[in-house]
C-alpha cells in the first residue's frame, strides 16, 4: 500500500513540476546557452554595469534578431527566457520613471515573445524567473548564488536569495499538499493530519526564513534602486499606456511584473485550505496564475476544482483534524502578518521618506501600488482578513 501511495506521489511530481528538495523552484537550472545565443548572455551577465553607464539600451539596438532554431530544452528554454526577462526590464528602466522605453526593440520583443509562448508565460520577468529559475550553486557545499542581477549590489542579491530559500522552506509543504490531495481520496484521516502538519511546520519556516530580509535587504536600495526593475507596464502610472512590443503587435501590451502573489507555493496553501477571496482580490489573484508555469497553475486549479478540504474536516467531527486544519491556517495568517510588516519597511516608509538614487529617480508613483499591480495595502490586508476568516 506504502509502494502504492508512493508511486502516486511521483506522479504528481513528475505531472505538477514539482520535486520534495526545491519544491517549485526549477531544478537544477542552466547558466549557459547555445553560442549562438552569446549576444543575450553577454548583456545578461552584465546588465548592471550597463544600466549603471546608461549603455544598455544602446547594446540592445545593436543586437540581431536571433531565431529560436537551436533551444531544445525546457530548461534552454527557462534560461532564454530568464535573460530576455532582465535585459527587457533593464530596457525598459535604465532611465528610470520619468524616462520608461515605451518600445521594446524586435531584436528583443520577437525571440522574447516566441519563447514565451513555447512555455505558457508572458513576456516579462515573472516570480518564477527571478525567484523559481534565478539560481545556481555557488560552490560544492551547496551556498547558492543568482545568476543574474540588477542594480542594488548586496542588497539585490539578498532579495533574490531570500526569496528564493522561502520557497525552499515551502517545498515541505507542498509535499504536505500532495499527501494530503491523496489522503483525502481514500478518507485517510491520519494522511490528511500528517500532511497538514508538514504544511503547518513548513509556513512557519517560511516566515523565519523571511526573516532574513532585515539583514540582507536595505529599505531604501531595495526602494529606490532595485523596485522599479520588477515593474511591469500594466496598471502602473509610470507607463499608462503599456510596452509595445515591436514586430509582434501593433498595440501595446499590458502586463504586470513579478509579485509575491505569483507564488505557486502561496497559492497552492491558499487553495489547500480552501481559502475564500473575493471581488478584486480573488480577481487578482487569478490573474496572477497566468503568470506561473503551467504545471504549477494545473496544481493550484486541481485543488480548487476539487473536495473542499475544510468542509471534509467539518464533516467529519474530529478535534484532531480541526486542530491541525486550524494551525495551518494560522500559520499562515502569520506569514501574511509579517508580509505586512516587511511591505511596511520597504516600501511605505521609505516611498514616505522618498529615499533612493537621485540619478535614476525612484519609482515614487508606486509608493501604494505592488509591482503586480496592486493596491498594496488594501490587498495585502484583505488576503490576510480572508485566511483568518477560514479558521474552524
Amino acid at each position: 500500500m506504502e509502494a502504492i501511495s508512493r508511486a502516486i506521489q511521483q506522479a504528481h511530481f513528475s505531472a505538477f513540476h514539482i520535486s520534495e528538495e526545491l519544491g517549485f523552484l526549477l531544478d537544477d537550472p542552466l547558466t549557459d546557452l547555445p553560442d549562438y545565443y552569446r549576444v543575450w548572455l553577454d548583456l545578461a551577465n552584465n546588465l548592471t554595469h550597463l544600466i549603471e553607464t546608461h549603455k544598455l539600451r544602446d547594446m540592445v539596438h545593436k543586437m540581431p534578431v536571433l531565431s529560436l532554431e537551436y533551444l531544445t530544452s525546457h530548461r534552454e528554454l527557462r534560461l532564454a527566457h530568464l535573460a530576455l526577462g532582465f535585459i527587457s526590464m533593464g530596457y525598459v528602466w535604465q532611465e528610470g520613471q520619468h524616462a520608461p522605453a515605451e518600445i521594446l526593440p524586435k531584436a528583443l520583443a520577437v525571440p522574447y515573445w516566441l519563447v514565451s509562448c513555447k512555455l505558457g508565460l508572458p513576456p516579462i520577468l515573472t516570480y518564477a524567473d527571478s525567484v523559481l529559475a534565478n539560481w545556481k550553486l555557488k560552490d560544492p557545499t551547496g551556498n547558492m548564488d543568482l545568476i543574474f542581477y540588477f542594480p542594488g549590489g548586496e542588497s539585490c542579491r539578498g532579495f533574490f536569495i531570500v526569496s528564493l530559500l522561502v520557497e525552499m522552506a515551502a517545498s515541505s509543504g507542498i509535499m504536505g499538499v500532495v499527501e494530503v490531495m491523496h489522503a483525502m481520496k481514500i478518507s485517510d484521516l491520519i494522511g490528511i493530519h500528517r500532511g497538514l502538519s508538514k504544511v503547518t511546520e513548513s509556513l512557519r519556516e517560511m516566515k523565519e526564513t523571511f526573516k532574513l530580509m532585515h539583514s540582507h535587504v536595505e529599505p531604501s536600495t531595495f526602494h529606490g534602486t532595485l523596485r522599479i526593475f520588477v515593474s511591469g507596464w500594466r496598471d502602473n502610472p509610470m507607463l499608462p499606456k503599456g510596452l509595445l512590443y515591436e514586430g509582434v503587435s501593433k498595440e501595446p501590451i499590458f502586463l504586470s511584473g513579478g509579485s509575491a502573489a505569483q507564488s505557486s507555493a502561496i497559492q497552492c496553501f491558499d487553495a489547500l485550505l480552501d481559502i475564500q477571496h473575493e471581488g478584486e482580490t480573488e480577481r487578482f489573484l487569478t490573474r496572477m496564475r497566468e503568470y506561473m508555469p503551467p504545471a504549477h497553475r494545473q496544481l493550484i486549479e486541481t485543488l480548487i476544482g476539487g473536495p473542499s478540504l475544510r468542509d471534509f474536516i467539518l464533516s467529519c467531527s474530529s478535534s484532531d483534524l480541526c486542530q491541525a486544519y486550524n494551525s495551518c491556517v494560522s500559520a499562515l495568517v502569520d506569514l501574511r502578518n509579517y508580509h505586512l510588516n516587511a511591505v511596511t519597511r520597504y516600501i511605505i516608509v521609505p516611498g514616505a521618506k522618498a529615499m533612493g538614487c537621485p540619478l535614476r529617480g525612484v519609482g515614487n508613483m508606486l509608493n501604494t501600488t505592488g509591482t503586480g499591480g496592486s493596491s498594496l495595502m488594501v490587498f495585502l490586508k484583505n488576503v490576510r482578513n480572508n485566511t483568518q476568516k477560514t479558521l474552524i
